[in-house]
Order: structure tokens, then sequence, then C-alpha cells
């Protein structure tokens, strides 16, 4: 079923209409950094055919007129919560929002992060368990529009841990479609990791360590054992997927390289050897340098829990000074930027934090781009505007290489070769 998942994942939505022609004003090599002047995109059958020097419209195809544009790769966000009820002051909304009611929400979420340029998503997880495969499928099936979707269906969690609704009721009287993943022993991992890839997820998300936003629990502290990992990250081999591990503190982050994890999200208070063994190992970091500000002041606002507050606090400039540690280091580094945290849609004010933490404009681009299909696993056929990649792609004003936030602002998107907005 996951097989299939996967493959459906990469299907254009049925508006994807015929052969197109699109007129670059600048086309953008995510792979070079270099920018080409005045080159056309033959789209067909939802493909890029061929990249050329703009010349005649060829018989049969629509032109599509980017010439005032720079034109670059739909975007990729390696770390939203697309099918949950988002974050705010009331710790219970999770609970006091019906699963059908979540789905709803994620159908807007889906559209709002599509038209701000995110033509893919890695959801890593939520609250009501497998909404994020319901989204997934109505959007493979045309029923909604939104990017294409991998999903988690669940957090792989201790009890009372970083993935669960704590604080709320006790936890045991908590709905069973928010318990899905609540694991104990190694034995558990593995029948919880069966059951989420029997119900159709594409990966697993394994909360290694506490968390910021959730009662009762530390970033720093230790959860999700490595023998537990290793447990789950074996089932997950065995349906030729991966996992990735929420873990923000050192000791869970390490726990995790060496269970087997494909990336670590967060890695706030990663160590020099953690960030050695990132690189060794080759792990990415998905690092979400944009989103502590948001918390802070809009937290501090509207009356986030003190909790909340404090570890946001604790964690935001450190997790930034070691985002710059890993680029000089040249530990792998993709896009993740935690929405739903902070609105739906804005996802791309990331882009300036990471320049502003020692990446270019050229790394932060290609970071949401063929290093987060890499992540994903389908570079193949998402990342860049080649032949024979999907024809994803946005246009903007301006040159972000010199501005990247001009990236917070799409002009055009195109998804599969229909264009969506």
């Amino acid at each position: 079923m996951r097989a299939l998942a996967f493959a459906a994942a990469l299907v254009a939505t049925p508006a994807s209409a015929g052969s197109l022609y699109v007129e670059a004003g600048n086309l953008l090599d995510v792979e070079t950094g270099a920018l080409a002047y005045g080159q056309c995109i033959l789209v067909e059958d939802e493909k890029v055919t061929r990249i050329e020097p703009c010349g005649a419209t060829p018989e049969g195809t629509e032109r599509v007129d980017w010439s005032a544009y720079t034109v670059l790769p739909g975007l990729i966000d390696l770390h939203t919560h697309l099918a949950d009820a988002g974050q705010d002051a009331d710790v219970a909304l999770p609970f006091k929002t019906s699963p059908q009611l979540t789905a709803l929400i994620g159908a807007r979420n889906a559209k709002i992060t599509l038209e701000a340029g995110f033509t893919t998503v890695r959801d890593v997880g939520t609250y009501r368990g497998l909404t994020d495969v319901a989204l997934r499928d109505a959007i493979n099936r045309g029923l909604v529009p939104g990017p294409r979707m991998f999903v988690a269906g669940a957090y792989l969690t201790h009890p009372g841990g970083g993935g669960e609704l704590n604080g709320v009721v006790p936890n045991d009287q908590l709905p069973a479609d928010m318990r899905f993943g609540v694991l104990t022993s190694p034995t558990e991992a593995a029948e919880k990791a069966t059951f989420l890839f029997d119900h159709g997820v594409d990966f697993l998300k394994i909360i290694a360590t506490g968390a910021v936003l959730a009662i009762g629990t530390e970033p720093g502290e230790p959860e999700v054992t490595e023998d537990e990992m290793r447990a789950a990250i074996a089932v997950a081999e065995e349906r030729g997927s991966y996992a990735t591990a929420h873990a923000h503190g050192a000791e869970g982050i390490k726990a995790a390289i060496r269970a087997g994890v494909r990336s670590i999200e967060h890695a706030s208070l990663i160590d020099e050897e953690g960030l050695q063994m990132a690189r060794d190992h080759g792990v990415w970091l998905v690092m979400d340098v944009f989103n502590g500000d948001w918390i802070d002041e809009v937290g501090t606002r509207e009356g986030w829990p003190e909790e909340y507050l404090r570890k946001n606090r604790e964690t935001t400039q450190i997790q930034r000074d070691n985002f710059r540690r890993a680029v000089e280091l040249g530990v792998p580094l993709a896009f993740g930027s935690d929405s739903g945290v902070y609105p739906h849609g804005i996802n791309a004010r990331q882009f300036a934090y990471m320049v502003a933490n020692g990446m270019t404009p050229a790394q932060a681009i290609r970071a949401a781009t063929l290093s987060a299909a890499t992540v994903v696993g389908h570079a193949d056929t998402l990342g860049s505007i080649a032949p024979g990649k999907f024809a994803d792609m946005i246009a903007v004003e301006g040159d972000p290489l010199a501005d990247v936030r001009v990236l917070e602002s799409v002009a055009h998107v195109m998804k599969g070769g229909a264009l969506v907005k």
C-alpha cells in the first residue's frame, strides 16, 4: 500500500492542461545556481520534455508567458502539519476538533500552501491520526487542490511524550485515533509501525526527544529509545521506506542517527559530535529556524502556555547557532518550516532566516528543491526543472539570488503542467 501511495502522490491533478510552452524571463538552475535568459520549457503529459532558447510556439501547444518573471522549481517543505487543527493558546484545540473538521481544515491548508508555491510537502504528523492520509488521497484524486503530499499518519511516541496531546484529559482517555503511535517497547514500536504502513503512510515520524510545544516534556530529554527506533526503522525498510526523528536534544539526536533515521527534525541542541555524525552518515538536518520568532511574538501576545514560551526561548537562538555551524561543516541541510505552528502559506519566510544564519540564497533554494526531493526519495522526478521531471514550477518577480525574500510572494504556480495560480 505504501508503494501505491508514493506513486499516487506523484500524479498531477486532473486539471492538467495538454502541452504548454512556458517562456521564462530568467530560469534558475538550482543545481548550479545559475540564471539563464530567454529559455522556454516544453511541457507534455505533466512533465518537462525539453528546455531550449525560446522560439515559435510548437504546433498544438499553448504558450505561457512568464517572460516578466524568474522561474524556478516548485518549492518543497519537509516539515508541515497541513492535516491538523493548528496552534494557538488552547492546548485542547486538537481534542475539540473532530476528525471530519480536521480533514476540512487540512483541505484549506493544502490549497493555501500550494498557492504559496510549495508544490510538494512532507507532512510529519497529526494529532488526529491518518487524517493526513485522507487529505493526500483526496488531493491525488483531484477532489481538492493541494501539493504532492508524503505523510506519516501519526507520531511514534512514548505515553505522555512529545507526540501526545498532554494536559487535556488523562491520556488513556484520549480518542483512539489520537494514540495510534503510542508505544512502550521495541515490539510495540514494530507493531505500531506496521499498523501505520498498513493504513497507507509513506514514512515514519519518531519522537526521539521531548518537544517545545507539548506539555510536560523537555526538548533535551531522550524519549523513544534507540532500540525502539531500530525496531520501527526495520519495518520501514521492509516496506521500502524510512523514518525521520523529531529530536531537539543532543543525546536523542545521536541515538536516532545510530538507529538509522534518514533525517532529524529541529536538531536544536545538537552538539559537535552530533553534527559530525550527521555529516558522516549522510543524515539530513531539517531545522525550522524561522518559527521561534513567531512563537515568541504571537504566543506571548495570545497567551500560549508559559511552558511553551520558556522552552521556545531556550531553543531558538542555539538552534540558529547550530544551523550556522552545520552550514560551515557541510552537514546535509534541507528545508522544513513546521507550518501549522504559524499560519500556513507563509512558509517561504524561512528562506531569509536560513540566509541570515549562514547560507547563500542559492543554498537555501536548493535546500527546498533538489535537497528536499532527495530526502523524500524522488529527486528523479522532483526538485528541478529538467527533461523527464514533473512540471512543478513557480514564477516570482525579481531575482531570488539577490533577494531571497521575493519567494515570499509567488506570482504563478504550476503543478504537473496544471496552472494552479
